[in-house]
């Protein structure tokens, strides 16, 4: 086993690894096992970070994976560990609603994923709770995925598959996962982009708007799709993503009483949020479908 251990200041590993962003995450005796490339791996927290963070005083998560690691940059990219979170908490607006939301989920971070992963998880997300989305992201590894290098005795885990290998499954394969609907449109996207339709690795050099519209030319990709691609997987911090969650959040905390439609709601995101408008948007969701009672 290799291990590296990250010191961090506000850095809540539970609320980031569970919060909707990523799908590969489970709690097991107090670690958090998951896959990042190709690779396994597990995450805990020393201490309670959010309350260490909040006062000032550093904390550590522990990384431990299978196999050798001369250099554990892409963790740290994925992590996000060298953010300074308070600069950017200080960009959110002082109004009631952000301050509620920073209160309850303060050290809430947004992961840097692989672009094809978090597309595709995406796409399997349509009308979807965050427990069967993972329940399908695992079947989908567990039968189309690389083998990848555990402890012993580990159970077998597997990578998230690539474009190719998806493209060339058939639709009855991918029904077996359990995505209904969303095996044609998985399949589909899985094609354009492995023939070079859809150029995800260019994605990073365009404009947000640019960048979605590339996206939006996927079958099963949408705007709120397509800006949570852009947000976890990218970086975009003008991307903010719209689902029903933060629909209720911004209709209930920021107009009450007013029926808002969608394109009123995007275009208030544009212009309230700020600089990292796609940071309050996490902050937003995680606290609307956790903290607040807003499921009504």
């Amino acid at each position: 086993m290799a291990s590296r251990t990250f010191y961090v200041h506000d850095y809540d590993l539970a609320a980031t690894l569970n919060s909707g962003q990523t799908f590969r995450w489970q709690p097991r005796e107090g670690w958090w096992e998951g896959v990042v490339g190709t690779r396994w791996l597990r995450l805990r927290a020393d201490s309670d970070l959010r309350t260490g963070g909040m006062a000032g005083r550093p904390s550590a998560i522990l990384a431990e994976t299978a196999g050798p690691v001369d250099d554990w940059g892409w963790l740290a990219d994925y992590l996000q560990v060298g953010l300074d979170l308070a600069d950017i908490l200080r960009t959110f607006p002082d109004d009631p609603p952000m301050r509620l939301a920073v209160a309850a989920c303060r050290g809430l971070r947004l992961l840097r994923q692989d672009p094809w992963e978090c597309l595709a998880s995406f796409i399997l997300s349509s009308t979807k709770q965050i427990v069967q989305i993972q329940q399908i992201v695992a079947l989908l590894c567990n039968k189309f995925g690389e083998q990848l290098i555990v402890p012993q005795n580990h159970r077998r885990v597997y990578c998230f598959p690539l474009p190719g290998r998806i493209a060339e499954a058939d639709e009855s394969e991918l029904r077996t996962c359990k995505m209904g609907f969303r095996a044609p449109n998985l399949i589909a996207s899985a094609r354009m982009i492995a023939d070079g339709t859809v150029d995800l690795d260019r994605l990073s050099a365009l404009s947000v708007g640019e960048a979605r519209d590339a996206l939006i030319r996927l079958p099963g990709v949408g705007r709120k799709i397509a800006d949570c691609v852009l947000l976890f997987a990218y970086g975009f911090q003008n991307a903010f993503p719209v689902d029903v969650w933060v629909m209720k959040a911004l209709q209930r905390l920021y107009f009450p009483r007013r029926r808002v439609s969608l394109k009123r709601l995007h275009t208030f995101a544009a212009t309230h949020f700020g600089p990292y408008a796609g940071y309050a948007q996490q902050y937003l969701f995680h606290y609307a479908r956790v903290h607040a009672k807003l499921n009504d």
